[in-house]
Order: C-alpha cells, then structure tokens, then sequence
C-alpha cells in the first residue's frame, strides 16, 4: 500500500458539513484512523466518538493529528487548505470547483512545505484493510496486489469492482483529481507503486484532455519495471467539446483519446479498449 497506512491519523476540515459529517461516519465504519474535526465556532461538540475543534492547531494540542481530509466549500477551500499543508504531512482535498489561481497556490504551497496533497475534485484514496480517506464506496474493494491511479472517480469503481470480481484486489486505489491543477499526478504515485512491496502491478485510468497521460507515459518508458495497464475513456468524444471534468478539453493534436493511447503502447503498456478489458489483462499477464 501507499501514502494510507496504520500510520494515518486524520483530521476531517468540516466535519459537521453536510457532506463532511456523512463521509467522516462512512470512514469510521470503515475502521478509518479519524481522530478530530475542525469546524470554526462549533469547538467542544463532539461527531460520534470524535472531538470537533475549532482549528487545526488547537486539535493538535491534544490529538495526535499527520492528515487532514478537507469538506470545506469551495470559495473557502484555499485557507482550509493552507492550514492543514502548513501542519499536516498528508492533504485529501475533495471539494470540487475550487478556482484554477486557488489550486495553483495551494499546491505550490504545497511543494514548499513538503506536505503530500491530493486532489483538489478527488474521490480520495483507499486502501483496503486499513481505511479510506475519501468518499468511494467501501463495497467494492478488496485487499490484494492492484495499484489504482485515475481522473476519474466513476471509473475507479468500476474498474475496482471488476478486479475484486475477479478474485483479485487492491493495494491502494488513488484519484488524482479531475481538474487542470492536482497535487500528486501520474508519475508520482506510479513510482510509488513501483516502490511497493505490495503492488505487483498497477492501473492507469485516464480521459481525454490535457496532457498528463502523455506525461505519464515519457515517466513508465524511463522508470517503471513492473506491468502498467491503462485505459482511457472519451474515445468517442468530439475535439474541441468541454467534458465533465475541468481538465477534459482537447485541443489540437494534444490531449485526444488517440493520442494518448499511442503514447502509452509506445511506452510498453497494456491499453485496455474497455474497461472489462483491464481484467482480462491482469490475467494474462500477471
């Protein structure tokens, strides 16, 4: 597994949201490490088995506290944001439509301090046995060897629930977020996988737009041993249309399904033509 471990002792920035206050209960029945909420004014109530702080900082004088998971919307997400960076080693930042200027300070930020950040518009992260910090559905996951890394929240549940289907399962399924401005990318939690004992191989979802598959590819060609197998969806989408997610604009050549495709099997990787079609391949080569 990566980033997530037993280690993870998390902090939920707007936990008594309405958004915040279901995903903290789904994370603690999935035995999730929550140990505090911030929610400003509201300091001293409790969340179920959770103290609710009014800052971060005043949470850490009596918790043990290393990630924050942030609920906070988004025209106020920059300072949650900085709070959690400037203390914290790992941020999950789930709030969608954060301004492109807010996600460029933070995660800028974020390289300054050092701090792990994923997101922003992420489904989050999970590891299956020991908790998930984000908002997917805990039913379609099982432990085993599988890397997950994609844009796409949808399409990671699907695809993780083939691979459970199948007999097989996860290590650590991870989105990077769909917008132009993410924290971790591609090539970042592909080499963490490629330096985990329990990933033997791993998963590359990706959508037309942008230029971050292409990126990712140069990275594999270069640095990766172990099986990558990709899939990438909009195949059928006309240039030039704005899809779904903020980052899904093609423009020219760059960013099309096909060209996408044709950097990853130029760069010795698996390219599913349906999602079905990725389990298929983890089979025969694995």
């Amino acid at each position: 597994m990566i980033i997530l471990n037993e280690e993870t002792r998390c902090i939920v920035q707007g936990i008594t949201g309405k958004q915040g206050s279901f995903h903290t209960e789904q994370m603690l029945n999935y035995e999730t490490s929550i140990v505090a909420g911030t929610s400003p004014g509201k300091g001293g109530q409790k969340f179920g088995p959770v103290n609710v702080y009014n800052s971060i900082a005043e949470a850490k004088e009596e918790q043990e506290i290393n990630a924050s998971i942030i609920f906070i919307p988004a025209p106020f997400a920059k300072d949650a944001a900085y709070e959690a960076i400037s203390q914290l080693d790992l941020v999950v930042i789930i709030t969608e439509h954060i301004p492109v200027h807010d996600s460029m300070q933070i995660v800028e930020y974020a390289k300054r301090n050092n701090t792990t950040v994923i997101g922003p518009n992420t489904p989050g992260i999970i590891s299956p046995g020991v908790g998930k910090l984000g908002i997917m559905p805990t039913h379609l996951f099982d432990k085993g060897n599988i890397g997950i890394v994609s844009r796409s929240g949808t399409l990671t549940y699907e695809v993780a629930y083939q691979i459970t289907n199948a007999g097989m399962g996860q290590s650590t399924c991870l989105g990077i977020g769909g917008d132009p401005v993410v924290g971790l990318n591609y090539a970042d939690v592909l080499q963490m996988f490629e330096e985990d004992d329990e990933t033997g191989a791993m998963v590359m979802i990706g959508e037309i737009g942008g230029n971050a598959e292409e990126r990712a590819a140069e990275f594999i060609d270069k640095n990766i041993s172990k099986p990558v197998i990709a899939y990438i969806a909009g195949v059928t989408a006309p240039p030039g249309k704005r899809m779904g997610h903020a980052g899904a604009i093609i423009e020219g050549e760059s960013g099309t399904a096909e060209s996408k495709i044709n950097a990853l099997k130029q760069a010795g990787v698996n390219v599913a033509s349906t999602p079905s079609g990725i389990v298929d391949i983890i089979k025969k080569i694995l």
